[in-house]
């Protein structure tokens, strides 16, 4: 696979370990990547919004969203992005602690692309990350921009 562009990926986490680990296992993998963090439900939306209108061709590939986050939560933000028709193709894997089985079911109700659980483990985490990196760019085939 040639890849001339990073792969841009949208981390919507508001745990600093997590977003510290989670750059760690991007910054190791074998594609080029940028990611932007975003800490909070509300400023994830508004900065997807903002792009849409001024610069679609600049949306994520990619997000990696939490379940348990301030001012707008992981619901909240499936809810919306997968009503706006600028937004909703981009494909969203809920990466969180939450084993809820009503979370989980909520979350693809949502139409969350996957659903995955961080492991406690470091190591584990890192590999689960290394995973999804390699799965959603390597065999997937994701919808060009605009």
């Amino acid at each position: 696979m040639i890849q001339s562009e990073p792969i841009k990926i949208l981390l919507i986490e508001d745990n600093e370990g997590d977003i510290v680990l989670t750059l760690d296992a991007l910054e190791e993998a074998k594609l080029k990547n940028e990611v932007i963090v975003k800490r909070d439900g509300e400023a994830a939306i508004s900065y997807l919004e903002k792009i849409a209108e001024e610069n679609p061709e600049t949306l994520p590939d990619l997000i990696l969203l939490d379940i348990n986050l301030p001012r707008k939560n992981g619901h909240e933000v499936l809810e919306i992005v997968k009503n706006k028709s600028k937004i909703k193709q981009i494909p969203i894997i809920v990466l969180t602690t939450s084993s809820s089985e009503m979370d989980i079911f909520k979350a693809y109700s949502e139409h969350a692309n996957c659903y995955i659980i961080k492991p406690i483990d470091v190591d584990d985490f890192l590999k689960i990350v290394s995973k999804i990196e390699e799965f959603w760019f390597s065999i997937v085939k994701l919808p060009k921009k605009d």
